[in-house]
């Protein structure tokens, strides 16, 4: 009959064993999947890939959406401190934020997509400044993608919307939230426009984003799948349209969140996606990774070229902290 762990530390044969058997926590705890998320971080040269990830998600998470009676984002005097120069990424894609926000251009023969837009006083500097100084005429912007309705995402979809007439790409449950928003709109909303469902495409020019419903974060977050050009080699892009917990804290919720999150990273998977990113630069480290590339050698990868293995990875990460917060209030409801 085999020893029991029990047995075994009666009789003493090992203490060591047996404290490490204490120590280890259940698979299906609150602590064994923190961990786990924490330890998909991964990374090369001993930097972890998601370092910025794990900390919003596993360390530090939100726990509450905004409140709906919130003031308007006032005006930043100083805002600019946090301005980047815009960068171009890959041979068809171009970078405009800051250290923790991202918006993305992708370019085609008939103009450009948008994808996300800054806060209200943020986009003309970011994004329209930012194309000028890329060489892209901001005209160009035919479709505006919003990965959901939170300020630093939908904030300049006005000014696209009414000085370009781009389109706005958005979920329904996310429209509706600017329809019941006021405060979050300091000069004015953004008119009700392309409502995204699930398995939609938006092509220009030859291009395509192919958009997937992905509520928890918000009720109507869309992620997105397109291709971007390396010196004309194709690589696979996953945007991953919401990521923090700043949501009503509930187990449904997180079920819903977790039910999209497990859905877009097969999704990723299937289309073997090599790059992740996102609005948010402190999670893919956009920010960073594109400074790099003016020390770039020849045969290195793209900075932002993490791998299937390493976008796996940060799936996992949100994953893994959404399931320990669930754990977490359970554990409080029982």
């Amino acid at each position: 009959m085999p020893t029991s762990r029990c047995n075994v530390c009666a009789l003493g044969i090992s203490v060591l064993l047996c404290t490490a058997w204490a120590q280890t926590p259940p698979p299906d705890s609150v602590e064994a999947h923190l961990a786990a998320g924490k330890n998909a971080a991964g990374g090369r040269d001993n930097t972890p890939d998601f370092y910025g990830l794990v900390t919003a998600l596993c360390v530090a998470p939100l726990s509450a959406p905004p409140r709906p009676d919130a003031p308007a984002p006032r005006m930043d005097p100083n805002r600019a401190r946090a301005y980047l120069e815009p960068k171009k990424a890959f041979d068809d894609l171009y970078w405009m934020g800051t250290a923790s926000r991202s918006t993305w251009a992708l370019t085609t023969n008939d103009g450009i997509i948008l994808y996300d837009t800054q806060s209200v006083y943020d986009a003309e500097d970011i994004i329209v400044g930012g194309l000028k100084k890329l060489g892209l005429d901001p005209a160009q912007i035919k479709y505006v993608i919003v990965s959901h309705a939170h300020e630093n995402e939908v904030g300049g979809a006005k000014l696209m919307q009414e000085r370009y007439g781009a389109h706005i790409v958005m979920g329904a449950g996310d429209w509706d939230m600017v329809a019941e928003s006021v405060n979050g709109f300091p000069n004015g909303k953004p008119k009700r426009d392309i409502v995204a469902t699930d398995g939609m495409k938006i092509t220009l020019g030859g291009r395509s984003v192919t958009i997937y419903s992905m509520p928890g974060h918000t009720p109507g977050t869309i992620s997105g799948i397109f291709q971007v050009h390396d010196h004309g080699t194709p690589l696979t892009v996953a945007y991953s349209g919401g990521t923090e917990f700043n949501f009503v804290n509930d187990v449904p919720h997180f079920d819903t969140y977790l039910a999209s999150e497990r859905r877009f990273a097969a999704i990723a998977a299937d289309a073997r996606a090599t790059i992740i990113m996102g609005n948010q630069s402190q999670f893919d480290n956009a920010a960073s990774k594109l400074r790099m590339l003016a020390d770039r050698r020849a045969g290195e990868a793209h900075p932002l070229e993490v791998g299937a293995a390493a976008v796996a990875r940060y799936f996992r990460i949100e994953d893994e902290c959404a399931q320990a917060v669930r754990l977490r209030l359970l554990g409080q409801r029982n």
